[in-house]
């Protein structure tokens, strides 16, 4: 059933009504479960649940009185039933798969319920591309929120995008039946300093209201902060410290706590909740970005709760912050988020708290999976052919086109390197003294070279820097048409030729990720829509993006989730420093800066 389809509350209040009176049956009765309240943070044995209409009509110690000749009953055995899982902040294309896909190797996990930021294809398709993932959400058997991107670019005048999002454009979105606000509003510098765009964007949605997201990727939590907090975002994710968490808390926003594939900042923020003693009703769970790969195989919105639990947060707090307090602040408390009468029926049943163990899922009073499998069918949308033709370089590349000269009788020269950190989003703005090189400076040690492709317009634009902190060894390169956010291309290699085999490589297959290694192709991704997504299934998408991990790893790269810190170079408004088409950047300071500042 798509959501334009259900039911909404008014549509079927008489029918809950008639239902918890007895007299008319339920549609299905779960019955002997322990019903885990987030509303009280309770645990209370032998209750059942009664279900009409894909919503919850009767919670109690006994539903018999609901049950008809044609009520299903599902014996819950003593387990505990708790509500469907909410994901707070995601993007979907990160992981690499389309909304009905992302959300058939979810949903196995327990995860009823997503609120999706589509700004990675809205940088290359613009309001079009958001609509089309809207419309594939709105098709899926669970609930899928779209937040309209307020930042692309970025960071005006840092970057060129495929597109640029509009007021108008965000204006326009408000209207659309799935969309819940406005997403991640990443230009803090333009919040903090009033300007007129963003600030029309936040009204916009506003007026409408609607939730407006946040993301203030920065230290400092003085005026710069404080002046973010008046501009209207209602949550953050970006903190990485128990005094992140305590400031957004303390301004009235939400602290969202993120747990992806290669973001690791529960731990560092949960001790505010499970030390300092804050309301853990403040907090909330949420994933960011996850790959295929850890989808298949460690999980999603269940994986971040029992890591919050590894923590040492109490289970039923956990869970409070991936349900209620998720629902709560979107404005859907009464839509869904606990098990309660009126709201959808939601439902996982698990036998152990702290584990979770996700052993059957119910999603508006649908069994959609049972023992981690999905029974249910995930909608593809009839994607259009534009949207599988988004890589346009202008030319094909050569070994040149990646080359860095020195200045004229330089012997070395003094560099500006992005340093990539492992498990987290920031980099480090480093310096080196490299080697020039027949009057090109080169890459020494675990410094190697990086470059931007324009690949929207097809001006043959290519940026070229240097990177840190990979470990490559050899003659390789890795290319990838995912680069947060403006998601040209960006090419990471020791040698230049298997540079521009990569990128060759990529414009040939309609977008993905590769790896090369002496002129030899190591790895491929194919992502044909937007350069961004597969239409396969999660299982086959994690089988080959293992491959780039094992390719990555033979290049001499051990990182954690190292390809999603190889996607996030080109985020100008992550400090410490990062690439754009138009230049390296200083994310601290917001302008550009030269790849080479000094010679001997």
């Amino acid at each position: 059933m798509s959501e334009n389809l259900f039911p909404s509350w008014p549509d079927v209040a008489a029918q809950l009504i008639e239902v918890a009176a007895g007299r008319t049956p339920a549609d299905t009765v779960i019955r002997g479960g322990q019903w885990v309240n987030v509303h009280t943070r309770e645990v209370l044995p032998d209750h059942d649940i009664a279900i009409k209409c894909g919503r919850i009509a009767y919670v109690g110690t006994d539903a018999s009185y609901c049950c008809g000749p044609e009520t299903e009953v599902i014996e819950a055995k003593g387990r505990f039933m708790i509500p469907g899982l909410c994901d707070a902040h995601m993007h979907i294309e990160s992981g690499m798969l389309t909304p009905a896909e992302f959300a058939r190797a979810v949903i196995p996990h327990g995860t009823t319920t997503m609120f999706t930021d589509p700004h990675e294809i809205a940088n290359v398709m613009g309001l079009e591309g958001v609509r089309l993932m809207h419309d594939e959400a709105l098709m899926q058997p669970v609930n899928i929120y779209t937040q309209m991107p307020s930042c692309a670019p970025s960071a005006s005048g840092l970057e060129t995008t495929g597109f640029e999002i509009t007021p108008d454009d965000v204006a326009e979105a408000m209207a659309w039946p799935g969309i819940i606000g406005l997403g991640e509003m990443m230009n803090f510098p333009g919040v903090a300093n009033a300007d007129p765009k963003m600030l029309a964007e936040i009204a916009a949605a506003q007026r409408a209201n609607k939730t407006v997201g946040g993301h203030y990727a920065s230290p400092n939590l003085g005026p710069d902060f404080a002046a973010y907090v008046a501009g209207g975002p209602a949550d953050d994710h970006e903190g990485t410290s128990e005094a992140d968490a305590i400031a957004r808390t303390r301004q009235g926003m939400r602290a969202m706590m993120r747990l992806g594939s290669a973001w690791y900042d529960v731990e560092s923020q949960i001790t505010a909740v499970t030390e300092k003693g804050l309301d853990n009703r403040s907090f909330i769970l949420c994933t960011d970005d996850c790959h295929s790969g850890t989808l298949v195989n460690d999980g999603h919105m269940n994986r971040v709760v029992r890591h919050a639990i590894t923590c040492g947060c109490d289970p039923l707090a956990a869970l409070q912050m991936a349900t209620i307090n998720t629902a709560t602040h979107f404005g859907l408390e009464r839509e869904l988020g606990s098990l309660t009468p009126g709201r959808r029926a939601d439902v996982i049943l698990t036998s152990d708290l702290s584990e979770l163990p996700i052993e059957l899922v119910m999603a508006r009073g649908q069994i959609v999976a049972d023992s981690g499998s999905i029974n249910v069918d995930c909608p593809h949308l009839d994607w259009p052919d534009h949207a599988r033709g988004t890589i346009h370089l202008g030319h094909t590349l050569q070994a040149r086109d990646f080359e860095i000269r020195a200045p004229d009788g330089a012997n070395t020269v003094t560099a500006n390197v992005i340093g990539v950190v492992e498990n987290q989003a920031p980099t480090k703005a480093l310096k080196a003294e490299l080697p020039v090189v027949d009057g090109l400076a080169e890459g020494a040690g675990d410094v190697c070279q990086i470059a931007l492709v324009e690949r929207h317009r097809g001006t043959g634009g290519v940026t070229n820097a240097f990177v840190s902190g990979f470990g490559y060894t050899g003659n390789m390169a890795m290319a990838s048409t995912v680069a947060h956010d403006s998601h040209h291309m960006i090419v990471v290699g020791t040698d230049r030729a298997q540079m521009a085999l990569a990128a060759n490589r990529l414009a040939e297959v309609g977008g993905g990720i590769t790896i090369f290694r002496d002129g030899a192709e190591l790895a491929l991704v194919e992502l044909p829509i937007a350069g961004l997504m597969s239409d396969q299934p999660a299982i086959e998408v994690a089988a080959k993006a293992q491959k780039i991990v094992e390719a990555m790893e033979a290049c001499g790269c051990n990182l954690n989730n190292a390809y999603m810190q190889h996607s996030l170079l080109a985020l100008v408004v992550i400090p410490e420093i990062r690439i754009s088409d138009l230049s390296l950047v200083d994310v601290t300071q917001f302008k550009k800066i030269p790849v080479i500042e000094g010679f001997k």
